[in-house]
């Protein structure tokens, strides 16, 4: 099982702290099995979080033999890092263990200098101040999350729950990835700069949404040609409303979110199939081979092939 260990420093950021706790540990695997093992780890036997104090139940040796080491954001990004857990990460860095960290949890990763030379996010408010700090970073402001491989960084408090399940759906795949967003309740498809290679692709429906049963049968119809008038006349209700009702409850069109959904579920299948692009093409509901490939790459910033290659 895939031991993530989140490491609580004083004065640690409670929501940092509890996203990864329930992401990760609500995630189960296709037969029942749970996705990850999660350890909160802390210098100290006792752990300053603001409005109440934090025992943890694990020492810095949590760390040692951690798959996923996980570095929530602290109150006061700019405090020094204690050389005890400076050297921890250095050490697990070195293991070849993944560490990420979640809003300004970016400054104490970078205290340790593992972050030199890498492009890297954190909260846009203390983007200026990372970068002042640590000029050796490239400060990317725009990006809910960058993904270097072995060291990721997340924007401000949700960003890390998109990190997080960035993280599932590289260790388990998209649908389990999908059901851990599910059991998040993860907001609807958010908008926003998205100027690396992963796109945010496991929007849930949330449970009792005016619109639930209509994105559901979008869903199981992803090969049909659809237009807005044919979207309408499934919901009842004229164009205007239709546009108006799903900018209220997704933050996007009809049409944006039908794109979205055609390309998750093709996600899926280069994942889990052995089907030919063309056919996969065809199967969400992409007229030609070429436009699938054409809008594919600019949703995810690789081909099919490529993604294929990286994710199944």
């Amino acid at each position: 099982m895939h031991t993530v260990a989140v490491l609580a420093l004083d004065q640690v950021i409670p929501f940092d702290l509890s996203t990864p706790l329930e992401v990760f540990s609500r995630t189960r695997l296709p037969d029942g099995r749970p996705g990850y093992q999660v350890r909160v780890c802390a210098v100290h036997d006792e752990i300053d979080a603001g409005a109440f104090t934090l025992r943890a139940p694990w020492g810095l040796e949590g760390l040692q033999d951690a798959d996923t080491i996980i570095v929530p954001g602290v109150t006061d990004p700019t405090a020094a890092l204690p050389p005890a857990v400076r050297d921890a990460l250095r050490s697990a860095a070195t293991d070849g263990t993944r560490i990420a960290s979640i809003c300004v949890g970016t400054f104490p990763l970078a205290a340790t200098g593992l972050l030199d030379g890498l492009r890297a996010t954190t909260h846009w408010r203390a983007a200026g101040l990372l970068a002042a700090t640590y000029p050796d970073i490239d400060v990317d402001p725009d990006v809910l999350y960058v993904d270097n491989g072995q060291l990721l960084t997340s924007a401000g408090a949700a960003a890390g729950m998109d990190l997080c399940l960035h993280m599932i759906r590289r260790d388990y795949g998209s649908a389990v990835a999908a059901d851990a967003a599910r059991l998040s309740v993860m907001p609807l498809e958010r908008e926003g700069g998205q100027a690396q290679f992963i796109v945010h692709d496991h929007t849930p429906t949330p449970q009792g949404a005016e619109l639930e049963a209509l994105l559901a049968w979008l869903q199981d119809n992803l090969s049909r040609e659809l237009t807005l008038a044919d979207i309408a006349s499934r919901a009842g209700t004229s164009t205007r409303t239709l546009i108006r009702r799903f900018r209220d409850q997704t933050g996007t069109t009809p049409l944006q979110w039908l794109h979205r959904a055609r390309i998750r579920q093709a996600q899926h299948l280069l994942e889990t199939t052995k089907h030919s692009v063309e056919r996969i093409g065809s199967q969400v509901g992409f007229g030609s081979s070429t436009t699938f490939r054409d809008r594919f790459k600019r949703a995810t910033g690789v081909s099919p092939q490529t993604y294929r290659r990286t994710f199944s």
